[in-house]
């Protein structure tokens, strides 16, 4: 296929530029006014403090969304959440068919599965190194390494050039599951030309390399050997490399191991699915943990980055049914902690500590933990056999994405341009730029619901959390006459010894009682004028008391 003379290629992403997460990358060619599209990653990030009550974001297919009938494909890299975590939620918008190797075909078929979906999408299984076309797109897959198998980068051939995708990886000479990286693939496309690198900016403000999970075997065998009583291990589920790195360890040890969490038990049926965890013993349910002696188990948990319904938090808790641990034995976290989780992980930490257990991390126990994104030496090599004409830093938030821009200049290419979500950038032909800033944003899963970043829900919610909430009510007749109330409730609100919130709620009643009484009785007929009053009077008064400004809820009885 040859270029026209109207044709573009263009790079954009509605999700993981400026933020690390929530992946959703688009590659369009053709005229501007008919382009094919494919997508790169669908993935989802997660709420925190900020968002109440929305544990769950999706990324805004708003854009693409209109332009569905020309995705020729939706393409993942590998099956980590912030990858493929909103396919399930996101495919009936854009109903495209999907392209993943075989360990991520099986956990995107269970998602599938639990949102009764598994029958519409199509799933197309490409296997390693595999190549497949979509319209005007040749597409490689590049076997790269990362934390969790089958992890792979994407030459996107077309004709004004070849963009390397990385998607998420590191260097890691020895990851004791699945192959190393692809060293021959990368310079060979190196030598055939890249046009642009869409690249990981996870680590790009720590030097040397990430590290091995040789280097954690060993680490882990030494610990695990040394302890008495016993030891719980938490690490990502999607790391069966780590995993088998710990079941080995543990078995060596002469213990039991135990799956404790559903993710555990579903990446460990994906990973024998394609061959891994081969010649281990079998695993045990967490039901059969109390038929082990204390020096002969091992649980390898969920939960190692505070996840208040994973197995660890339940422990830590008390609160899990078959779980107990106290004085004498030992946490294991085999994680990094992932900014924004730092508070719920020193707080189940704090639990787990309180009840005697003995807490081991990477700040203190150095060599359990190594990350699976590149560090600056690998960049360095990445760029070295991949050559690209044009950087495009990617994953990574925006300090991120800057400095690993300039880090490429530094590394002699030729340009670099680091998008916001939403930033379209043309790649082809000539210089690469910002060309246009489409619609771009969150989807918030509140309640199995979707709703909009901006939503009156969380607004509301979030004014409440901060403010309290006041419920106003009051009886009247059809003639306006007040027969009871105003009565108040509230929630959140704070009182003290000698000014108590009941003290205040009588108080706050005693002002709606005088702003209702002076409403002429034939406005105290119409229910939205009495609102109107009762809420502005309870507001004006907890503001004099509180300094706050709490939620109102005004409500009119008639009888």
């Amino acid at each position: 296929m040859t270029a026209n003379p109207n044709d573009e290629l263009v790079f954009l992403p509605l999700g993981g530029s400026n933020e690390i997460g929530m992946n959703f990358n688009l590659y369009g060619y053709g005229p501007e006014d008919d382009r094919k599209w494919i997508v790169v990653d669908l993935g989802v990030t997660f709420g925190d403090q900020t968002t109440p009550g929305v544990e769950v974001i999706l990324p805004d297919p708003e854009f693409i969304e209109e332009y569905a009938e020309d995705i020729l494909g939706i393409v993942l890299t590998h099956a980590h959440e912030d990858h493929i975590g909103a396919v399930a939620w996101l495919w009936p918008r854009l109903k495209a068919p999907v392209y993943a190797t075989p360990f991520t075909a099986y956990l995107l078929r269970e998602k599938l599965r639990d949102a009764d979906l598994l029958d519409e999408v199509e799933i197309t299984e490409v296997p390693l190194s595999g190549s497949f076309s979509l319209g005007p797109f040749d597409l490689d897959l590049v076997t790269l390494t990362h934390s969790i198998p089958e992890p792979n980068g994407v030459a996107i051939r077309t004709p004004l050039g070849t963009v390397l995708h990385t998607g998420d990886w590191k260097i890691d000479p020895d990851p004791q599951l699945g192959p190393v990286t692809d060293v021959e693939a990368l310079r060979k496309l190196g030598d055939e030309g890249v046009l642009a690198m869409v690249c990981d900016s996870t680590n790009v403000f720590v030097d040397g390399t990430a590290g091995s999970e040789a280097e954690v075997r060993t680490a882990m065998n030494t610990l695990i050997a040394g302890l008495k009583g016993k030891v719980a291990v938490a690490c990502f589920a999607s790391n069966v490399a780590r995993m088998d790195t710990v079941i080995r360890a543990a078995q060596a040890a002469g213990r039991k191991v135990v799956l404790a969490g559903r993710s555990m038990h579903r990446m460990a049926a994906a990973a024998r699915s394609v061959g891994l965890l081969e010649g281990i013993e079998p695993l045990l349910d967490e039901n059969q943990a109390k038929n082990i002696p204390e020096d002969g188990v091992l649980f390898l948990c969920t939960g190692s980055q505070g996840e208040p319904r994973a197995a660890l938090a339940r422990i830590a808790d008390g609160g899990h049914p078959h779980i107990k641990l106290g004085q004498g034995d030992h946490v294991i976290f085999s994680s990094r902690v992932i900014p924004g989780n730092e508070i719920p992980i020193r707080n189940l930490q704090n639990k787990l500590a309180d009840r005697g257990v003995r807490l081991y991390t990477e700040r203190d126990h150095p060599g359990i933990h190594v990350s699976g994104h590149p560090c600056r030496d690998e960049l360095a090599q990445m760029y070295a056999w991949a050559r690209p004409q044009i950087a495009v830093p990617t994953h990574g938030e925006r300090r991120h994405l800057l400095e690993h821009a300039a880090f490429a200049r530094d590394l002699q290419v030729p340009q670099a341009v680091a998008p916001r979500n939403g930033d379209m950038v043309r790649l082809a032909p000539g210089r690469a730029e910002i060309i246009d800033e489409v619609p771009s944003g969150r989807l918030y899963v509140d309640g199995g619901m979707l709703t909009p970043e901006n939503g009156d829900a969380l607004k509301e919610r979030r004014h409440a959390a901060f403010n309290g909430m006041l419920a106003v009510s009051v009886v009247l007749n059809d003639k306006g006459k007040i027969l009871a109330g105003p009565t108040l409730k509230g929630a959140g609100l704070p009182g003290e010894e000698d000014y108590s919130v009941e003290d205040a709620l009588a108080d706050l009643a005693e002002e709606a009682s005088q702003a209702l009484k002076k409403l002429p009785a034939e406005e105290r007929a119409i229910d939205e004028l009495v609102e109107t009053v009762l809420t502005r009077a309870v507001k004006k008064a907890a503001y004099r008391i509180w300094e706050r400004k709490p939620v109102v809820e005004a409500t009119v009885l008639r009888v």
